[in-house]
């Protein structure tokens, strides 16, 4: 599959966008950049409001929306997070891809948790009485 199948770079659209907000946006520098990164909890947000609405339960609405919002939702916070990482950082690209390898090599790499020894130190500390794996 080429490139041309597979659409554009998402990093380059992410810059696009980038660009787009930066050059329309009204609220410059620290309060411009913090607003920037609240628009994730916006997002978030909205995701919720799609799952009670997929799962109908506010009684006054009922089922209001559906699996393909929850979806869509979910792809305005993941563009929504991208954008705000490229904000923090021009390297946004490298910053991603050197995290998610870090995540994965912790989380792919590892025993499954039924295997490994309980920590009977933090496991008093827990709240269910068995230790969390952090």
């Amino acid at each position: 599959m080429g490139a041309e199948a597979r659409g554009p770079d998402v990093w380059d659209t992410i810059e696009g966008l980038h660009a787009w907000l930066d050059a329309n946006q009204p609220h410059r520098g620290r309060e411009g950049l913090l607003l920037r990164v609240l628009k994730l909890s916006e997002e978030v947000g909205e995701v919720a409001q799609a799952v009670i609405g997929a799962t109908g339960q506010n009684p006054r609405k009922g089922v209001s929306h559906t699996w393909d919002d929850v979806r869509a939702e979910l792809c305005d916070v993941v563009i929504t997070a991208m954008v705000a990482l490229r904000t923090l950082a021009p390297d946004a690209r490298e910053a991603f891809t050197a995290h998610l390898a870090s995540v994965a090599d912790r989380s792919l790499d590892t025993a499954p948790v039924a295997d490994r020894p309980l920590d009977t130190a933090s496991a008093a500390d827990h709240p269910l009485g068995t230790a969390s794996t952090p």
